[in-house]
């Protein structure tokens, strides 16, 4: 770790066993303060310092000699995080003042000689990791806040998985790295894109959401085998946690099925995965993209804890309650619930209240609860509804224990279980709140799911369809002739990677015939093909059956290092505004710059204004 450089030792590398032995360190000033310690035979006074680097902590102990007074006035004077060079003898800390937190703690360097190579201003917050900053404050001084240990340590480990992942599919399994354009042009569907001027008039480039058609069109020359670790852009807006340019393990390979794909994706992650996590097992377990709507209320499911959502429509159906009846009257009607586990112990009746109205807010779905009481009764609307007979059958069938609550909702099918789903997180985070763990912060839970529908209904107009994914999937198998008849009903052959209820990846196999692909676009997406005239010829040209997946690093290391915003592994992340807090970008730009690009800008009146002066 000292090779090429005018150290020789890190911070964090010397022990005991170096006793004695003369060395050079360099770092920044972690904190510094004089010193008196008296304990038979040692009597110490003086200045000591912590110094500190990407590996770790030292203590320097500055002598009180006169031969010293040099060093002494130097070290003393100096800011903290001002970065020196010091030349000292590693010494045995005197018996009582070991430090068993510190790696190095057992031993001390009594300097020799030191060197200022850089003072430090005034800092704008401490570099400290137990120091609340504001985010705006860290991304401003991001420079400053990459010095935490915290995300030095992130952004190593990232390196390291990343390294791990090549070898794994380069060396191991004959990938080819190959890099893809950045500049390129609009893709029919997914996310939006940014564009780029070029100096011909009225046209522009697009930088690309992912590098999907160029690594169809890779398997079509042949490469059989592709892997980037590729930057990916979406002009996505104001969105919590995303970000406009983010990184993914891209992967594609010719000659491969679903199953396939799955078994080299979980290998890569069990041989690039940190030991310090804990080993992970594989095969990872599935689900169709239908069963986790229905359990969960959500293609990404947490399958840390339970509180499934069960569907009690056959049971409700004689009860005789009227709202349920009406419900159960349209189509896809149904009656579902989840039970929160001695949920009065820990929710309060306003949490109950909360997430009623949450359901009511975001869903326009009514929501009743159901409590059993210390006596096993049921305290709910439903109960001047239902003979004590249909209450305790309703207590077995739901499976109630004393100080359980159960929500209720009745209704179409898919909005049930998106508002169930979403109160069934809710009601985690008000749970872990009041102090009661479901949802292990060690634990890593892998999940594929599957069989997602092909095409889903635009928002704007339900008459027309669009991807799920993106144009590229294949149908099912079993589902081809529906394609031609109602393609609403054919399953894609798309699989996403869950880990702890987020989405870590997702790929598919891809279309390999021209003529197929044609006709998802024009007939189906209702798509202009000529905008894709490239790739519906290269099909032409013996295009091998092929699929791939993407895994998306950023999220991924988050979660392995446990934080919740995926800028804590990001080096340079833009706000969730999309700017650049520290560079100040985007900025403006001259006429005079924009003129090769045939491009004027129309500013607002208080823009314009703003600019001016």
């Amino acid at each position: 770790l000292s090779s090429f450089a005018a150290r020789s030792s890190t911070c964090g590398e010397l022990r005991a066993a170096h006793a004695g032995r003369a060395v050079t360190l360099c770092g920044w000033i972690q904190y510094q303060r004089p010193f008196f310690f008296c304990f038979s035979p040692w009597i110490r006074q003086g200045l000591f310092l912590v110094l500190r680097d990407f590996q770790g902590l030292t203590q320097i102990i500055i002598p009180q000699d006169e031969a010293h007074s040099h060093v002494k006035k130097l070290l003393s004077s100096a800011p903290v995080e001002s970065v020196v060079r010091v030349t000292g003898i590693v010494s045995l800390r005197p018996p009582g003042q070991e430090n068993p937190k510190m790696p190095t703690g057992d031993i001390e360097v009594k300097v020799e000689t030191a060197e200022i190579l850089n003072s430090c201003k005034k800092l704008p917050f401490e570099i400290k990791d137990f120091v609340k900053k504001s985010e705006a404050l860290r991304m401003q001084y991001r420079y400053l806040d990459l010095r935490s240990f915290q995300l030095q340590y992130n952004l190593r480990l990232r390196s390291q998985i990343v390294m791990k992942m090549r070898e794994y599919l380069c060396h191991l399994h004959g990938f080819v790295d190959v890099e893809t354009p950045t500049l390129f042009k609009r893709t029919p569907g997914g996310a939006k894109e940014f564009l780029v001027p070029s100096r011909e008039p009225g046209k522009f480039y697009s930088l690309p959401q992912s590098p999907q058609q160029f690594k169809q069109l890779l398997m079509v020359g042949g490469l059989d085998r592709y892997f980037q670790v590729a930057r990916c852009y979406r002009d996505e807006g104001s969105r919590p946690d995303r970000q406009p340019e983010f990184t993914q393990i891209d992967v594609e390979m010719s000659f491969v099925d679903q199953g396939g794909i799955q078994r080299l994706i979980e290998g890569l992650l069990q041989y690039c995965w940190p030991e310090e996590k804990g080993p992970i097992s594989a095969p990872f377990p599935s689900m169709t993209y239908e069963e986790a709507l229905a359990d969960y209320g959500t293609d990404k499911p947490d399958t840390r804890f339970g509180m499934k959502i069960m569907d009690i429509s056959d049971f409700t159906q004689s009860l005789g309650i009227p709202f349920v009846q009406n419900a159960l009257g349209y189509p896809h009607g149904t009656v579902k619930v989840i039970r929160i586990p001695q949920g009065m112990r820990y929710l309060k009746n306003k949490d109950i209240e909360s997430l009623k109205e949450a359901a009511r807010s975001q869903f326009n779905q009514e929501i009743v609860d159901i409590v059993c009481k210390p006596d096993g009764s049921l305290k709910s609307l439903l109960t001047r509804f239902l003979s004590q007979e249909q209450q305790s059958e309703l207590i077995r069938v739901l499976k109630m224990q004393v100080d359980d609550v159960v929500l209720l909702a009745a209704g179409e099918h898919k909005r049930l279980c998106s508002a169930l789903g979403s109160l069934r997180l809710e009601s985690a985070n008000l749970l872990e709140a009041a102090g009661l763990v479901l949802r292990d912060p060690a634990a890593f839970h892998f999940l594929w799911v599957v069989d997602f529908p092909l095409f889903l209904p635009k928002e704007e107009n339900p008459a027309e369809l669009e991807s799920a994914h993106h144009p590229f999937t294949a149908p099912h198998p079993s589902d081809m002739g529906l394609l031609y008849s109602d393609p609403t009903k054919v399953r894609s052959q798309h699989y996403d990677l869950v880990l702890n209820g987020n989405e870590i990846g997702g790929g598919s196999i891809r279309i390999h015939n021209a003529e197929l692909q044609r006709f998802v676009l024009e007939k189906v997406l209702k798509e202009d093909s000529e905008v894709l005239s490239h790739l519906l010829d290269a099909l032409e040209f013996g295009a091998p059956p092929h699929g791939g997946i993407a895994l998306g690093l950023d999220r991924l290391i988050s979660l392995i290092v446990g934080t919740s915003s995926i800028r804590d592994v990001i080096a340079f992340p833009k706000s969730f505004r999309g700017r650049d807090l520290m560079g100040n970008a985007p900025d403006y730009v001259t006429s005079e710059e924009l003129e090769p690009y045939h491009i004027q800008v129309s500013w607002p009146v208080s823009e314009a204004e703003a600019k001016k002066n």
